[in-house]
């Protein structure tokens, strides 16, 4: 059963929706898997696997991006991978009809201007019933669902949550030390035009000197 789902935008990760099922082993469980699905989400760009599932046990986490829009679902390990991403599927092209039926051809606009976490949220009603849907994976729906697809998901990359969040340390990392570097290049930039500066007055000032003696002179004497 899907227990957590958040809908965001690949290219910053901003949340559009998010919709947690109250259903859950504690509370402690709900936070580390909700940190897991933003730092996931997070870590995503335009390059990212189209279709992913990610281990954190005793949990998986199945993300599919469309459109530039990630739809992520948290489900028990055991939860059939493909009745996930066709949950997954479903959100999408509910979620696109209803951004189609209230913006009309400018939805993609709408989207990608947004600018405040949740600004999609009445889409989470739309989540909760396509959750009822999904619970049971023996429910006669769903099992007419698998039988009735006919997608080869043996391809779609799995992940590990640590590998994932290890990778999200390092890009981290990358990060700061190409700040570093931007900050360290400034630094020398600026060193090389003092440098220069020094040099052209080294070179110039005795002659700089030399005819304001002259001028000096030459007004005592005229002057």
């Amino acid at each position: 059963m899907p227990l957590l789902t958040f809908v965001a935008r690949v290219i910053d990760g901003l949340l559009l929706v998010a919709s947690i099922d109250p259903v859950t082993e504690s509370q402690e469980a709900a936070d580390v898997y909700r940190s897991q699905a933003k730092q996931i989400i997070k870590q995503l760009n335009p390059r990212s696997e189209a279709k992913c599932s990610i281990v954190s046990e005793p949990m998986m986490f199945h993300y599919m991006i469309e459109q530039g829009i990630c739809y992520l679902t948290l489900t028990d390990k055991g939860y059939p991978k493909r009745l996930a991403f066709l949950y997954l599927e479903e959100l999408h092209e509910a979620f696109i009809e209803e951004l189609q039926r209230d913006h009309g051809m400018d939805w993609r606009t709408q989207v990608e201007t947004v600018s405040r976490p949740y600004g999609f949220i009445k889409f989470d009603k739309v989540i909760q019933r396509k959750r009822r849907e999904y619970l049971d994976p023996s429910s006669r729906d769903n099992m007419a669902r698998l039988n009735s697809d006919l997608a080869d998901i043996h391809d779609i990359m799995k992940k590990n949550i640590q590998e994932v969040l290890n990778r999200g340390e390092r890009l981290d990392h990358v990060s700061q030390i190409s700040k570093d570097l931007a900050t360290q290049a400034e630094q020398f930039k600026w060193n090389s035009k003092k440098l220069s500066l020094m040099a052209l007055w080294q070179k110039y000032a005795p002659m700089v000197a030399i005819l304001l003696v002259v001028l000096i002179t030459l007004w005592y004497k005229f002057g």
